[in-house]
């Protein structure tokens, strides 16, 4: 070995930000086992690197005993006083074993450590770039796709977008450039895996951050999302400040602003609805465009409520396959039954003559 190899390490710690001692320390464990695989030793041995001159040696470690049973790991007292008169029991003596050819063993272990070390470097850096957009919304283009994934390039990574984290429906065709959500970010033996997703509630939060300034900046705050990626959502949002629409805020002037989000999501229709503190109202609110007449809770569980809506409007409160009641409930927290205004009646009327009969057959008795 060479100085050489010492300038290509301080070149590397400049460049690529990689320890030497780092590098050193890997480069020694190597050549232990370069050692004993290209040598059929079992012994215990040590590697030296001179950091001044770049030579390597390798030395058997012994230890000193009495009796000599294995002399590949151990030598006898008398052998070792003779090397050194202080030497006793349990001490431990090196021998220099460095074949002669060892130096082209050597050079080819450093040279596979290093691109190692480079690759674990060039890794942590991309790993340390994108661990910073997990939970975040960015722009990619899309490359390829399997059976498995849809592969998306942001940069200096390729992505993986899985059937589940797809808009059914969308097509994603070489270099389309989409926007996408970054949910995890893992550090893999193989590099950096990212994945991302056109599906997961948290996309549509970060559009509307990127596209109304006041949900950005906190005026409007977004408190709940329902979502069936592709179809329809339903977005509960309040004011932190008086005097500020927070429906027609997000709306904007004819609706340009969440049309915008409409787009990008290739049509997914967008219910924008007002939070408010009382649960009743917040249900109404929900179960847009339909008119809610009255919304009972049940007493016997505190999230669960029977809806009233005029009977006109029975099928536009519960949805195309019961889309609008099923979002609302997954919106408000609550588990909705929804009752057009005449089968309410009845079922009231009926629960009231059960009661008188009871009541009769109490007073008879």
């Amino acid at each position: 070995m060479s100085k050489e190899l010492l300038n290509a390490l301080d070149a590397l710690e400049k460049e690529k930000g990689i320890k030497k001692q780092v590098v050193l320390d890997a480069l020694e464990a190597a050549l232990v086992s370069a050692y004993k695989r290209n040598y059929g030793q079992a012994q215990n041995v040590e590697v030296d690197f001179d950091q001044n001159g770049g030579d390597i040696h390798v030395y058997a470690v012994k230890e000193v005993v009495d009796e000599v049973f294995d002399s590949r790991l151990e030598v006898g007292i008398k052998d070792a006083l003779q090397i050194n008169k202080a030497y006793e029991v349990g001490d431990t003596i090196r021998f220099e074993v460095t074949p002669k050819n060892f130096g082209r063993i050597a050079a080819q272990t450093a040279k596979q450590v290093i691109m190692q070390r480079v690759r674990e470097a060039e890794r942590g850096i991309v790993y340390d770039e994108y661990i910073q957009y997990e939970n975040e919304i960015v722009t990619g283009e899309v490359e390829r796709h399997d059976h498995r994934y849809v592969y998306v390039n942001l940069g200096r990574v390729e992505a993986v977008l899985s059937h589940q984290d797809q808009i059914p429906g969308e097509e994603y065709k070489p270099h389309d450039r989409i926007k996408v959500y970054i949910y995890k970010v893992e550090n893999t033996s193989k590099g950096p895996q990212v994945f991302v997703s056109r599906s997961h509630p948290d996309l549509l939060k970060r559009l509307f951050e990127q596209e109304i300034p006041e949900i950005f900046d906190g005026t409007v705050e977004i408190v709940s999302i329902a979502r069936e990626a592709g179809d329809r959502a339903k977005v509960a949002v309040r004011s932190n400040s008086e005097g500020v629409d927070p429906v027609g805020t997000c709306v904007g002037p004819r609706g340009e602003r969440v049309q915008v989000i409409v787009n990008e999501l290739k049509g997914e229709n967008m219910d924008i609805v007002e939070w408010r503190d009382e649960p009743a109202d917040f249900i109404s609110n929900a179960l847009n465009p339909a008119e809610v007449l009255n919304v009972v809770f049940d007493p016997q569980n505190e999230r669960a409520c029977t809806v009233v809506v005029p009977d006109d409007q029975l099928s536009l409160a519960i949805g195309k396959k019961g889309q609008n009641a099923r979002l609302a409930a997954k919106l408000t927290g609550f588990k909705i039954d929804i009752k057009s205004e005449s089968e309410f009646g009845q079922k009231s009327n009926s629960d009231e003559n059960e009661e008188v009969t009871t009541d009769q057959s109490i007073d008879n008795n």
